[in-house]
């Protein structure tokens, strides 16, 4: 028998099962010694007030009930199927191909990058010798942009598909259990990679392909229908056919936004955020978020959420991360963007978050229609950043206060970003559209989190790529774009989705799509 109960504890006995099923056995009104075992559905915590507590969903199981069996991924040999072409090996195009295989697809995926190894020597150039491989970095090469990053698995998209279906699928390919239970869960980027590995080692096992440095340039449109795509490998030009083509190359690829509007395929304008990413030290944020509980070891390292509205436009966090380290996240030489990744235990000590500004094209000078409005702007303010940091991979820095008193910082405090700092006065580098919000917005999150407004805090810029600043339009029903039969417009990079698993429910949809059309036909 199972029992579903609801239970606040403190954190020590989330991590002690013998008190967590006498608590168990008291709720339900059992003996302990009938309890089988204790499932954990939902964890999260409850910080409003102190002692911090864990509220904790449970299945409590007794009798004879069987245990829980751990997720599995059933695949089948797809080598002689009908193939499906997907541009992109990041989340939407890995678990598109793995959602091809379960439904009697072969995936055929092209990744402009590299392996998820092999990656670790061009990030490793970004870091210490400020070299951007424009086809191997932070947002390209297998894996895509999640690859190296924190790993976050929240998303409020749970009515777009099966967000069960995906975590499920990271945990059969060894992730830790703890992502289907966990209120905000995170895999970490030391451990992202070997479930990248597993993911791709069990596609090729299937029968399906998956194909590095392969830079699709062309898409092949013959009255308005995808015939197929064109990739360059090694120097050659090649060109492969397909019914239906899988466009999941992610927000950072403008060079297919350029082909799309040069082929006439129409693509628009997107509202996107940008702004800063701040950095604190992470002892102070558990000790403003556990009211001071810093000494408890069963808490996890702080994280939090801001929101305000500011002169009518939403200044908020993105992507926070507790016990993490800002990373250099340019896709191009010329340009600087920042990011933000944790380790799976998330232990650096220093706490950082994207501080950005809702920007929409009306909100922009020019013609609101250009479909490049926002992306030429987000382009700018990467490149002005550049220069004023001296044009390497160093980015332009400074303190909070400072910031929002209009003065250069004399110094800077230590920081994770490894390319280094440059002290410069971000308001004459942010337009003012950005600056001046960002000012207000500080010191409106310093009301909200005492402690928070500090000039130990220090401000990176910028926080630029949180999303896509274009759109490629598609059909809401068929999930085809909206002129071109075939060519199924996904995630992130398309501007539907925003996340590791926001982006793997479109890739698995699209694919669901495809089949369900190739069963009709």
């Amino acid at each position: 028998m199972i029992h579903e109960i609801q239970v606040n504890v403190l954190p020590d006995v989330v991590a002690d099962e013998v008190k967590l099923k006498k608590i168990a056995a008291k709720e339900v009104g059992i003996p302990v010694e009938e309890i089988n075992e204790i499932r954990i559905i939902k964890r999260s915590i409850d910080a409003r007030r102190s002692p911090v507590k864990f509220q904790l969903k449970l299945a409590v199981v007794s009798g004879d009930e069987p245990q829980s069996i751990p997720p599995v991924f059933q695949g089948v040999n797809v080598s002689g199927a009908p193939e499906v072409g997907i541009v992109g090996a990041g989340s939407a195009g890995l678990f598109a191909a793995l959602q091809a295989i379960e439904s009697g697809l072969k995936p055929v995926v092209f990744e402009r990058g590299k392996d998820v190894k092999s990656r670790r020597r061009d990030l490793a150039k970004i870091n210490k010798e400020h070299i951007v491989n424009p086809e191997s970095n932070y947002c390209f090469g297998e894996g895509g942009a999640g690859t190296y990053s924190d790993g976050k698995l929240y998303t409020r998209s749970k009515k777009r598909g099966s967000v069960r279906k995906v975590l499920e699928w990271l945990v059969a390919f060894g992730a830790d259990p703890d992502i289907l239970v966990d209120a905000h869960p995170h895999i970490g980027t030391n451990r992202l990679p070997k479930i990248i590995e597993a993911i791709r080692q069990e596609i090729l096992t299937c029968g399906g392909e998956i194909h590095f440095d392969a830079k699709v340039v062309d898409l092949l449109v013959e009255s308005e229908e995808i015939k197929g795509v064109e990739y360059l490998h090694e120097g050659k030009s090649t060109r492969r056919l397909f019914s239906n083509v899988i466009l999941a190359t992610g927000h950072s690829a403008r060079d297919i936004f350029y082909l799309l509007h040069q082929k006439g395929i129409e693509i628009k304008a997107k509202p996107f955020a940008i702004g800063v990413r701040i950095e604190h030290s992470q002892e102070l944020i558990d000790s403003i978020q556990y009211h001071g509980e810093t000494e408890n070891e069963y808490l996890p390292p702080a994280s939090y959420s801001l929101v305000e509205q500011v002169d009518g436009m939403g200044v908020y966090s993105f992507c926070m991360c507790p016990g993490g380290i800002v990373a250099p996240c340019a896709t191009e030489p010329g340009e600087v963007v920042t990011n933000g990744w944790s380790p799976s235990k998330r232990n650096n000590p220093y706490s950082n978050s994207g501080i950005v500004v809702q920007v929409t094209p009306e909100d922009l000078p020019g013609d609101i229609n250009d479909p490049f409005i926002c992306l030429n702007f987000q382009k700018e303010v990467e490149r002005r950043c550049w220069e004023a940091a001296g044009k390497t991979q160093k980015v332009p820095a400074q303190r909070m206060i400072d910031f929002v008193e209009n003065r250069v910082s004399e110094d800077l405090p230590k920081t994770s970003y490894l390319p280094g700092l440059e002290s410069f006065n971000l308001n004459e580098v942010l337009p003012d559209i950005l600056s001046s919000r960002l000012q207000k917005a500080f010191v409106a999150f310093g009301k909200k989190m005492k402690g928070y407004y500090t000039n130990e805090a220090v401000l990176h810029a910028p926080e630029s790529r949180t999303s896509s600043p274009v759109q490629i339009p598609r059909d809401r029903d068929t999930m085809e774009h909206i002129r071109i039969k075939g060519l199924y417009p996904c995630a992130e990079g398309a501007g539907y989705a925003g996340g590791i698993v926001s982006a793997a429910v479109d890739g698995i949809n699209c694919v669901e799509k495809i089949a369900a059309k190739i069963i009709a036909s």
